[in-house]
């Protein structure tokens, strides 16, 4: 559970984040706690999938968790509708977004847009799949690390990362036991461009 305390005194009304996710295999506390920290520091947030049919997550990728409501898909979300993006991960989700043409423009519009995109555990593939990952610093699930070296990121093994060096703030956590800091930081941007 993301600590309150990162969003103690911070604002986020009138933010709108989308998180997008395919239908199954997201790591269920990479979509849950960052919806429920940036909701508890008040911003709206929109949940898109492939199918407009709740998120059948998982836990470390095998147990069932829960089901998570979806607000629209990927093929009707539009970058210019929000302030940010979030990119849970979890093995299945991530690789089949990454191959999700919806997925992939929605993220590049996010970054041409200069707008701050967060992405955690498996989900910096997209990054690769969307052209974004060259030159940039970042972290993700260790075995992601030579596929991002290979896209020409710099991969380094942090809590969070933060990246501005292309124009748009670009936020990377590692697994589920650094959400407090990925969601901290994201809260952070949020806030600071409010």
């Amino acid at each position: 559970m993301a600590s309150a305390s990162n969003t103690t005194g911070t604002t986020l009304d009138g933010r709108e984040v989308l998180v997008i996710s395919t239908n199954y295999g997201t790591e269920s506390d990479e979509l849950t706690q960052p919806i429920e920290t940036l909701r508890s520091a008040g911003a709206q947030v929109t949940v898109a999938a492939v199918e407009n049919r709740p998120v059948r997550t998982l836990v470390a990728d095998k147990d069932p968790g829960p089901e998570v409501p979806v607000d629209t898909t990927l093929a009707v979300a539009e970058a210019a509708d929000y302030d940010a993006l979030v990119v849970p991960g979890g093995t299945l989700n991530a690789d089949q977004l990454r191959a999700d043409g919806n997925a992939r423009k929605i993220i590049a519009d996010f970054a041409q847009a200069g707008k701050p995109v967060a992405a955690i555990c498996h989900g910096p593939w997209l990054l690769i799949d969307a052209g974004l990952a060259s030159g940039k610093k970042l972290t993700s699930y260790s075995s992601l690390g030579i596929d991002l070296e290979n896209a020409g990121a710099t991969w380094v093994d942090q809590q969070v990362v933060l990246d501005t060096s292309a124009g748009f703030p670009l936020i990377t956590s590692r697994n589920p036991g650094d959400l407090e800091a990925f969601t901290g930081e994201l809260v952070e941007q949020l806030s600071g461009g409010a």
